[in-house]
């Protein structure tokens, strides 16, 4: 802890500071008790072990024949970026609250206006980064560093739910974005009269699947319906999946017998848009039944590519959910998310509100939330179940 005399009092706010305006910053002192030494921090992230665990691999990096087996080599590649990933942001922290501990120092022999506004912007620069720092460090699934492929399906009720299933999908396409992960849409088969009957939509990027996983559920709408005559209101639901995509790194076994391909016309708005050419394809997995499509691309060779890998991580998904249902067996603690147990809703009319059911987390502006603006919810749920929800 800090002392009164070093620039900043026993709750955290700024000597020289008459009003005291600044608020505590509570992860800035615990940051600043870790750079003196504390223990309990080092062995919650485990830093001097992820330094060892680098500097190893990093060594076995500079022998020659250290790409003679590719498989081995990608793995080492990507746990080396991500340790780094951990390492240097931590690493920043460091450095800067050392900063910031010395211009305190400077403050509590010879206070300055100047300086104690540089402080408070750095200090509340270094919540952030703490903030983010531990919200990362509950994405520790086996999973969560992968990118991520996200589902919609909407529920029953026709337009009316196609049309709210194709709002989400905007939604996720601009939270992406918004993040600089690269999104891309691989299925968006057309309603009939608006809206879609499904997407897929791949996230590529660090830890996508483990801010994403947050998302699963059914999501529903209540508004004053735009496809109604009598302007009432209604209530829609969809379904959101989330999947880490999967790499060949991971055994999933795909034999060429348990697939069945068909070829069809990619849907498209009409005119000279709509494909000529059979270039679309579906792939369904005999033994489970899944099926996964894609129309994304014109040649049908680069579809089938995207489709075998959507049925990968489906398979994938399922042998986890397979699993974790032989723990649920054991364990009787956990239910899975059925349909009618939504996990959010988003409230247009009578007043406008986003509930998040699980966290009771509320935001009023529904339209930022629906423009992408997720990390609230997102954040609130890994802070709650983070650390043991996959």
């Amino acid at each position: 802890m800090l002392e009164p005399s070093s620039g900043v009092t026993e709750d955290g706010s700024i000597v020289g500071d008459p009003d005291h305006r600044r608020p505590c910053l509570t992860h800035w002192i615990a940051w600043a008790s870790w750079n003196s030494g504390s223990p309990s921090c080092e062995t919650f992230f485990d830093l001097a072990g992820k330094a060892k665990r680098l500097a190893g691999l990093e060594q076995e990096q500079l022998d020659p024949a250290f790409w003679s087996n590719q498989d081995r080599a990608r793995a080492v590649v990507q746990e080396i970026k991500t340790l780094k990933g951990w390492l240097v942001p931590a690493n920043d922290i460091v450095q800067r609250i050392a900063d910031a501990r010395g211009l305190t120092e400077l403050l509590g022999a010879e206070p300055d206006e100047g300086m104690t506004q540089e402080l408070e912007r750095e200090l509340g620069s270094l919540e952030q980064a703490v903030e983010a720092f531990e919200l990362k460090s509950m994405l520790q699934g086996a999973d969560d560093f992968r990118d991520a492929l996200v589902t919609i399906h909407p529920g029953a009720g026709g337009t009316e739910s196609q049309d709210w299933a194709e709002m989400l999908m905007r939604m996720y396409v601009r939270w992406g974005e918004r993040h600089g992960f690269q999104v891309t849409i691989l299925d968006l088969p057309p309603g009939e009269e608006a809206g879609i009957k499904s997407a897929t939509v791949e996230v590529k990027g660090e830890y996508a699947y483990g801010f994403l996983k947050a998302e699963k559920g059914v999501h529903r709408l209540v508004r004053i319906s735009p496809f109604d005559s009598q302007s009432r209101r209604h209530t829609s639901f969809a379904s959101v999946f989330v999947y880490p995509e999967v790499d060949d790194t991971i055994e999933i076994e795909l034999r060429d017998e348990d697939i069945k391909m068909d070829v069809f016309r990619a849907s498209g708005a009409g005119g000279q848009h709509v494909n000529k050419t059979s270039s679309a394809v579906r792939l369904t997995h005999l033994p489970t039944g899944i099926v996964v499509s894609c129309q994304q691309e014109r040649s049908q060779h680069k579809n089938k590519e995207t489709a075998m890998k959507m049925l990968r991580a489906a398979l994938y998904q399922r042998r986890l959910e397979e699993q974790e249902a032989e723990r649920a067996k054991l364990e009787a603690t956990k239910t899975d998310i059925s349909w009618g147990n939504q996990i959010r809703s988003y409230v247009f009319q009578p007043y406008t509100m986003v509930n998040d059911h699980r966290t009771e987390l509320k935001v009023g502006d529904v339209q930022r939330v629906m423009d992408g603006d997720l990390d609230e919810f997102i954040q609130t749920y890994l802070k709650r179940f983070g650390g043991s929800v996959h």
